[in-house]
């Protein structure tokens, strides 16, 4: 007999599950998700999802394999954030009832092709994973860690089969175990667990006219069994179990399991040395800035004779050059207009996830949040955009906007259009349809843009901000600066802190993107994203006035760049786990792969950018609003 927990295959998946943090393990109650109650015998739906894998990351259709079908195949109703993930959730013809356990059920009889045995070598090949659920609870595969003894942890879905000797095994048995939770608060039973043991056994059948179908299955199991082996047999017959446990775990509880942390010490020492990492900088910053500034403030605002006037060096030599409008500065205020927008879909995000709004249960309810909230941030990004405008003196406020409402959400979506057809392609189930896409233009042409062209309104009809200091007719010189001073080694410096500020939390959240594992960790999500803005608002203000000391003026752009510069931090931190924790090798996965790597990149490169030109912009305006110029 071959089953998952012992198979060569089973050692890879539970390295690729280790390296995903499942999410945290309280309970919670998910609001808009009510427990549903079963009497004893009522029929409990199974329902069956994409095939997923994690080399390819090209979902399918579960009816893409010739697999057991019902009557009439019934697609759920899914909504945007589950059409962009490539869910598929049908009916399927599994028949449990509440309470009622079976052995050896025969769900039917396939003949197998040679065009079906390719396809499922193919997809054994592939490590594609079956993904069933049971009263919005997904199919888990409880894996033991022999080093722990006892100790285990729950994967999400199971596989279709092994390769092993060059020879291939279908997994034709499912053994269900269903834990059910009963109470005296409530009528009937809940259930609060769902497992899968999937086995590869040669099942004899008889005739029984009391079946439906007319027959019955006869399973042998234990070391005599003969496997399911591919190319041995021209049919294969599919036959599960059903076991029902009663479980004390209340319903409340039951995604614990799926949250079930692992390497949490780990998470929390990243955590604690992130932390550490920017109280020290901040510590940093505030001693030299402010005894710096201190100083600097005093002896400018001292009357000084002639002759020192005429050697007075530093900062204060470039108050008539320090608000001067950089080159692009269009370009600019539209670049921080969208790190707003992305900020507050950020925070608000966030605030959601905590609450326990965007919780797992909800199958697409995080990405479907995101792009509902970004598009709605528009407001914010116009008004941020047209504020910034305004400063530089800008008077080409339509191109302004425009430009903010369309730029890099232009590119963002001609990125995924060119991946989304690569996808189709493939003839995968993660294509998104094109009314979907229509979707998401009517979203952004018919909420977004409008909203942008409010904001920018209402940031244009404001008085521009008051700038302590005039600018001159004419620029300064800039003298040579020191090679350290330059814009490429300033921006390669300034990266690395808001870079390692994120580093831990990044390599889970990718373990989630890439590896199908769930993400619960909103709590520490946060706290890093409070710790990203402290850090990128430090390191840009203390880039821009080590640079306004070396009487260099042209801060505007330095100022963005030295946090956004991590977003290339970022994308070749995604070279590296490519390299090392992937295993992909088909050319279109690899596209996907780095496609929405870069999206990511670009993602949090505006949003670290508009941090630290806004901190950079309002140090600047203090300091020389605190001194007397002539």
């Amino acid at each position: 007999e071959l089953y998952w927990g012992q198979s060569e295959a089973s050692n890879m998946q539970a390295k690729i599950a280790l390296l995903g943090v499942l999410g945290t393990s309280q309970a919670f109650y998910l609001p808009g998700v009510a427990p549903v109650e079963y009497s004893d015998g009522a029929r409990v739906d199974l329902k069956v999802n994409k095939l997923t894998s994690v080399k390819t990351q090209l979902p399918y259709d579960y009816y893409t394999l010739p697999f057991c079908k019902p009557v009439s195949v019934v697609q759920s109703v899914e909504n945007l954030g589950e059409i962009l993930a490539g869910d598929l959730i049908e009916n399927s013809p599994y028949d449990l009832r509440m309470g009622d356990n079976q052995n050896c059920k025969l769900l039917c009889k396939q003949e197998l092709k040679q065009a079906d045995k390719d396809q499922f070598r193919a997809r054994i090949d592939d490590e594609y994973m079956v993904n069933m659920i049971v009263d919005n609870l997904p199919a888990a595969t409880k894996y033991i860690r022999r080093s722990d003894g006892n100790d285990y942890m729950y994967m999400n879905g199971f596989p279709i089969g092994v390769q092993k000797n060059n020879k291939y095994y279908i997994y034709n048995h499912l053994k269900f175990l269903l834990k059910y939770h009963s109470s005296d608060d409530f009528e009937g039973h809940r259930i609060v667990g769902f497992e899968v043991e999937p086995h590869s056994i040669v099942q004899a059948t008889q005739s029984d006219p009391a079946q439906p179908n007319g027959l019955k299955a006869v399973c042998q199991e234990g070391a005599e069994a003969t496997l399911m082996e591919l190319d041995s047999y021209p049919e294969v017959t599919f036959t599960y179990d059903v076991t029902w446990e009663y479980s004390d775990i209340r319903w409340v509880s039951r995604w614990d399991n799926y949250l079930k942390m692992t390497g949490d010490k780990i998470h929390w020492f990243a955590i604690l040395n992130s932390l550490m990492i920017m109280l020290f900088l901040s510590g940093m910053v505030a001693m030299i800035l402010l005894r710096t500034l201190y100083r600097d403030i005093t002896r400018y605002n001292e009357l000084a004779t002639a002759e020192e006037a005429a050697e007075e060096t530093g900062w204060k030599l470039v108050h008539g050059d320090v608000f001067r409008k950089p080159r692009f500065g269009k370009l600019l205020a539209v670049s921080v207009g969208s790190g707003v927008q992305i900020l507050g879909m950020s925070i608000v995000t966030l605030i959601f996830a905590l609450l326990g709004f965007l919780s797992p249960a909800h199958r697409g309810g995080l990405l479907q949040s995101m792009m509902m909230l970004f598009t709605f941030m528009g407001v914010f990004g116009g008004y941020s955009s047209a504020r910034l405008y305004k400063v530089f003196n800008g008077e080409d406020w339509k191109t302004n906007t425009l430009m903010t409402a369309m730029l890099y959400p232009g590119v963002i979506f001609l990125v995924f259009f060119v991946l989304n057809l690569f996808i189709w392609g493939q003839k995968s189930s993660g294509a998104v349809p094109f009314t979907t896409m229509f979707a998401l233009l009517v979203l952004w042409f018919g909420i977004s843009v409008p909203l942008v062209f409010l904001g920018s309104y209402f940031g244009f009809r404001r008085e521009a901000i008051e700038l302590p200091v005039r600018t001159n007719h004419v620029p300064r010189q800039i003298p040579s600066q020191a090679w350290f001073m330059q814009p490429m080694f300033t921006c390669a410096v300034g990266g690395v802190l808001p870079f390692g500020a994120v580093f831990t939390e990044l390599f889970f959240i990718m373990s989630s993107l890439w590896q199908h594992q769930f993400y619960y960790l909103f709590g520490f999500l946060a706290l890093v994203l409070v710790i990203l803005l402290i850090t990128c608002a430090e390191i840009s203000i203390a880039l821009t006035y080590f640079q306004l000391t070396a009487e260099n003026y042209n801060w505007w752009w330095r100022s963005f760049m030295a946090s956004a510069s991590s977003a290339i931090y970022v994308f070749m931190y995604s070279i590296m786990y490519f390299s090392t924790r992937l295993s992909i090798d088909k050319l279109v996965s690899t596209l996907l792969y780095f496609g929405y790597m870069f999206i990511l990149s670009l993602i949090f490169g505006l949003l670290t950018g508009s941090i630290g030109l806004t901190a950079s912009f309002y140090f600047v305006r203090t300091i020389y609003g605190s001194i007397k110029v002539d």
